[in-house]
């Protein structure tokens, strides 16, 4: 039976390859008919020949192991990740070097023999050469992603997979790596890989802009983007430059942003293609270059960049105020310097590149609407509009006109020219549902209906299509609300692409680049200076109405600083107060079963040896974020900053 197979497909490449008239079937498409073509021509391969791919040695794997040690440390957590994303099941993902050699491989170890014995071995080699049309080899001859789908594949005995590939370039623009997803499930459609050929091109860039970074971390790193908020993520370009400003690197991202070649950069002066002197760039560098700012370039165009390098020694002062530093590492309008929330964000932006839906969980005031804002200007919908509906804001009556709009005369008290619902006004963008657990019942079962026909239909109207993006937001426990009957379990599963749980501003890393992006928001170009006592005071409290009543209170001060300076005095009373002890306070009532107990006595003791640094935490305990943050507030388990 096997060899009836081989023989039929064996027909195939040769009908093809021979220049018959083939529309339909994988040879219809040309890529696929060029590589069974160099298979055959170049490379005198036998598509029925039945034999297993060449394996190195030993010895020679573990050198090429160590040849791209640097790209295996970089490539392991984002292969680990990208295939949890892919669910895991059903698929292997490899990393090979630029020979088409199989370095790395992540799989479930009870798949481990499946794609064994489809020749997916650590040592393998995958090239073109040597196993025909696959997607390693073809990846590496065409130097692009590309998707080669069962019969695709040049050899017979390779039909059974299906292989999403995509090349890893270094900071020089010669090929590195492949970084590949293998399936081995007969049901796998060419279509189902258009997802996963977009989660393994993310993730081949994620890997090229880590190495860039780690390559050149003795030389000064450029970063920009036309868009501020995309500033520090995998699709900004990349200048590396020496000390006297010659470039010596530049990722894609760069050449395609400033429109030139590779060598029409190198060794050219940096200042020759921007409107900014080397001081004044070596002068704007921080360690670790988030803080974007506005960046001309010299035919005219608008970009925002940041520099990492040395910072420089601030000039002495004879003030005993503490001076505002440069704005916080930002992401456009959002502080993230906190690792954990910069790893949801860079996780949330792309899931909803591929049309996931957001849910935000967090404290009233932690954040969660300049979160979404700051995903949509940081995703390809930046420029189309970002529209907010706050669910529980709005009565009731008045949320299904709100959210759909209404044909003019439908009702008493209409607009004669009726009006465009936020469904409408978001159409190409995205549209923030906040509050989400506060929507009626009745008009769930309508949005749940939008989402799944992308129609709207306005009141008195006719459906009218829509393209909008979800992201939801809450404080309430959905789950609940789902038990308890008034939210809609299915609505609830389709808004919950990705979860994000944010944390409250007592629990954050990055609290005092918080303050001070706040304060240099608040004041508007005014310097204003805070001092050392009054900084620790807004520092050590508590802030129950999180990052909303620190801005709330920092504006207040502005308003009222009668000159630079704003000292403890100036503070609230509230404020003023001794700060409260750091130690947690946990509910006084005693758990009902023992287990329970233990639980939290153990969480109390990790949280105790972590510092209360939650990702952290989370890591030690095994668990995610979100799971950690449903223990803290079963427990009753807060802590006072």
């Amino acid at each position: 039976m096997q060899s009836n197979h081989l023989s039929r497909h064996a027909r195939q490449v040769l009908t093809v390859t021979q220049g018959k008239a083939h529309l339909q079937g994988p040879g219809s498409d040309p890529s696929i008919a060029r590589s069974w073509l160099r298979c055959l021509e170049d490379y005198h391969l036998d598509p029925a020949m039945a034999m297993a791919p060449t394996v190195l040695e030993h010895e020679r794997l573990l050198e090429s192991r160590e040849r791209l040690q640097q790209v295996l440390h970089i490539a392991g957590n984002e292969m680990n990740s990208l295939h949890q994303q892919l669910s895991g099941a059903g698929h292997a993902v490899l990393l090979t070097d630029a020979r088409g050699v199989i370095l790395n491989c992540v799989t479930a170890p009870t798949e481990r023999k499946i794609f064994e014995r489809a020749g997916l071995w650590l040592g393998a080699d995958w090239s073109e050469a040597s196993e025909g049309t696959n997607g390693i080899g073809t990846c590496l001859v065409e130097r692009q992603a590309v998707t080669i789908h069962q019969d695709e594949h040049f050899r017979g005995r390779h039909t059974g997979l299906t292989c999403s590939a995509s090349p890893v370039f270094d900071p020089h623009g010669e090929l590195l790596a492949v970084l590949d997803v293998s399936s081995a499930r007969p049901e796998v459609s060419r279509q189902s890989q258009f997802h996963t050929m977009a989660l393994v091109n993310l993730s081949a860039k994620m890997i090229e802009s880590c190495y860039f970074l780690r390559h050149f971390e003795k030389q000064w790193l450029l970063r920009f983007h036309l868009q501020a908020e995309s500033v520090g993520l995998f699709s900004e370009g990349l200048l590396a430059f020496e000390g006297d400003g010659r470039i010596c690197a530049a990722n894609q991202s760069a050449l395609n942003l400033l429109g030139h070649v590779r060598g029409g950069l190198l060794e050219k002066p940096v200042e020759m293609f921007f409107e900014c002197s080397l001081d004044e760039l070596l002068g704007r560098a921080t360690a670790q270059a988030n803080a974007s700012w506005p960046l001309r370039t010299r035919d005219g165009r608008q970009l925002f960049a940041s520099v990492r390098g040395q910072v420089r020694a601030p000039q002495p002062s004879s003030l005993a105020a503490v001076a505002l530093p440069p704005p916080a590492p930002i992401t456009g309008s959002i502080c993230l310097v906190d690792p954990a929330l910069q790893n949801d964000f860079r996780r949330a932006v792309r899931v909803f590149e591929r049309d996931v839906p957001l849910l935000l969980n967090g404290e009233t005031g932690c954040g969660k609407e300049a979160f979404a804002k700051a995903v949509h200007q940081a995703s390809q919908r930046a420029a189309k509009p970002f529209v907010a509906l706050n669910c529980a804001s709005i009565p009731e009556s008045l949320i299904e006109s709100e959210l759909f709009g209404y044909r003019g005369g439908t009702f008493t008290g209409a607009r004669k020219e009726g009006m465009r619902g936020k469904l409408q006004q978001a159409d190409g963008g995205t549209l923030l549902l906040d509050e989400i657990g506060d929507m009626p019942l009745a008009l769930q079962t309508r949005l749940l209906r939008v989402l799944e026909e992308r129609m709207v239909v306005p009141i008195g109207g006719e459906p009218q299509a829509v393209d909008v993006r979800i992201i939801s937001a809450t404080h309430r426990n959905l789950l609940e609300r789902v038990e308890d009957g008034s939210f809609r379990e299915d609505l609830y599963y389709r808004l919950n692409g990705l979860e994000v749980a944010l944390p409250a501003l007592r629990e954050r890393s990055d609290k005092a680049q918080l303050l001070d992006f706040l304060l240099a928001e608040e004041a508007a170009g005014q310097v204003i200076r805070l001092e050392a006592k009054a900084r620790g005071a807004l520092l050590d409290f508590a802030w129950p109405g999180n990052v909303r009543q620190l801005r709330n209170v920092l504006r207040t001060l502005v308003a009222l600083a009668e000159g630079e300076d704003i000292t403890f005095n100036d503070l609230p009373p509230l404020i003023r107060r001794p700060a409260a002890s750091a130690k947690a306070t946990v509910s006084c009532e005693a758990p009902e079963h023992p287990l329970d107990d233990a639980e939290r006595s153990a969480l109390l003791a990790v949280l105790e040896q972590q510092r209360w640094h939650m990702s952290h935490v989370a890591a030690h305990l095994g668990v995610s974020r979100n799971t950690l943050y449903r223990k803290l507030r079963k427990h009753g388990i807060a802590r006072d900053a």
